[in-house]
């Protein structure tokens, strides 16, 4: 799943060789906090948040078919 959402960001940003994905667990759910460079922060987020819903959207069809629960931060 990091891979897959390390590939759609690549794939949005200016500056690939900026993202960077930590992946971490609080209690049952697996938080992904993606950090890109300042500039490329609002392609990731897009206008009204759409392009980051949809990012959401793909990670959550993907966990509740392996059963769990995940979370994405964007980090400045």
């Amino acid at each position: 799943m990091k891979d897959l959402l390390e590939f759609v960001v690549k794939g949005l940003v200016d500056d690939p060789s900026e993202v960077a994905i930590s992946e971490t667990q609080k209690d049952d759910i697996v938080v992904y906090e993606l950090h890109v460079s300042k500039p490329d922060v609002g392609k990731v987020i897009g206008k009204k948040g759409r392009t980051a819903s949809a990012i959401r959207t793909i990670l959550k069809a993907i966990s509740t078919k392996q059963g769990k629960k995940v979370e994405l931060e964007i980090i400045e």
